[in-house]
């Protein structure tokens, strides 16, 4: 009798069992094979709400009538919303409430903007969507009354490793292995003061960990450089990357501070139009006269930077030089830069600077043949060309944080060392708990 029962009790509890795993498979399963607008309708049933599909901006799919434009040359904001019906007094109205949020001269060629328009035969304007960039964009909801918004996709940052040997230049090496250009400016930055990247040679090599931002699958940026190695007309030239709560740079593999007293060049990643020279053909006299100083050629109302630490001296025009800002750094060296198109906001006789701080904006003012910025360097009175001096370097990482980089250093160098920059394509990292750890995406 006690067996017989025995027996039932473990079949009820064995079904049982069986009955609890097909129901949970069930349900985590997600009844597969469903369409997807059925799972909708389900959905629909059990929240007593309908789900709604949002677009990467936000705004529900399958609800509105959708199109993309491209903003032209010599097209403004009032040509945009003009072309769409509104008024010259709304467009005054959009103009105010945009302001606070972005300054409407801002809107520039080649920017895609997006229409929402309701699916009924008036089509009527909901939504219009200007894209900043990759990352940042203006919502216009015009559904009740107007607001003007921005906001921002959100943004994946994965690691990634890469080498490379270049031929040409930096920016045609990294072009070329499909990585986003702004890897170069930022390796410009970190490396700015070792690397002359006016003077980059054939053979020139780097290994570089870096971190990549992506919206979706879509590579858009890259958020900053934790290593590089760099093989520089032979010189070996490192960097890594260490913060701490009170500071954060780059350092050599000893701890010795790679930033210096000065940058290489007011400008980021531009090239070299006229070196510095006792005898030039003038562009524009026509004869031979020395040439005191570097022209580095840029794009109109490129931001050029202070070398240095100093304090504004000269913030003036004259017929020859232009706009024109001149900066004493110490008793020893002073710095000038000439034919701005303006000065940047506050800089004037007595303003102090710091390094990078943008002090002005590429121009042709004065005498020039195009935009472009002549930098002059003086030590102890006498200009002389700044590409052959050395400078002293910023200080040592503190002895408290030694062994701790020196760690990071380690880390980084087991990744860097399996780069080959004869054949290296990139690699995606997932980044461990520790700064330096690394482990390859499968």
């Amino acid at each position: 009798m006690v067996t017989r029962n025995f027996k039932r009790s473990l079949l009820f509890a064995f079904s049982t069992f069986v009955f609890l795993v097909a129901a949970i498979w069930f349900r985590v399963s997600d009844h597969s094979g469903i369409p997807d607008s059925e799972k909708k309708v389900e959905e629909t049933k059990k929240t007593g709400q309908e789900v709604v599909e949002k677009d990467i901006f936000g705004i529900p799919q399958e609800v509105y009538r959708h199109r993309r434009d491209v903003i032209r040359r010599g097209q403004t904001l009032s040509h945009i919303f003009g072309s769409l019906g509104f008024s010259a007094r709304e467009i005054h109205h959009i103009s105010g409430e945009l302001e606070p949020v972005f300054n409407p001269s801002r809107f520039r060629h080649g920017h895609s903007y997006h229409i929402y328009t309701t699916e009924d035969s008036l089509q009527t304007l909901e939504f219009l969507v200007y894209e900043i960039n990759d990352v940042d964009y203006l919502l216009f909801d015009f559904r009740d009354s107007l607001t003007v918004s921005r906001s921002s996709r959100p943004v994946t940052k994965i690691d990634a490793r890469v080498g490379g040997v270049i031929n040409s230049s930096l920016w045609n090496t990294v072009v070329e292995k499909d990585i986003h250009p702004e890897l170069v400016l930022h390796l410009s930055r970190v490396l700015a003061w070792s690397v002359d990247f006016h003077r980059i040679h054939p053979g020139d090599e780097f290994r570089v960990l870096f971190t990549e931002k992506y919206i979706g699958e879509q590579r858009v940026g890259v958020a900053g450089v934790d290593a590089v190695h760099f093989v520089h007309r032979g010189r070996e030239i490192e960097a890594y990357r260490f913060e701490s709560d009170t500071l954060a740079g780059y350092y050599d593999g000893e701890g010795n501070n790679v930033r210096k007293a000065f940058l290489r060049a007011p400008l980021e990643y531009v090239r070299i139009t006229s070196r510095y020279s006792h005898s030039r053909l003038h562009p524009i006299h026509g004869d031979r006269r020395p040439h005191l100083g570097t022209d580095y050629a840029a794009p109109h109302g490129t931001p050029i930077l202070a070398v240095g630490d100093g304090v504004v001296t000269r913030a003036s025009y004259t017929s020859g030089n232009g706009n024109y800002v001149r900066i004493r750094h110490t008793s020893v060296y002073e710095t000038q830069y000439l034919h701005m198109s303006r000065f940047a906001r506050d800089i004037k006789p007595g303003a102090r600077v710091e390094q990078g701080d943008v002090i002005g904006y590429v121009g042709s003012t004065g005498l020039a043949t195009g935009p472009h910025v002549c930098f002059r360097f003086w030590k102890n009175g006498r200009q002389v060309d700044h590409l052959r001096l050395e400078f002293p370097s910023g200080d040592p990482l503190p002895e408290d944080y030694l062994e701790d980089f020196m760690e990071n250093v380690r880390r980084y160098n087991k990744q860097l060392q399996k780069i080959d920059p004869k054949d290296a394509k990139i690699v995606l990292l997932q980044q461990g708990a520790s700064p330096g750890t690394y482990y390859e995406s499968e």
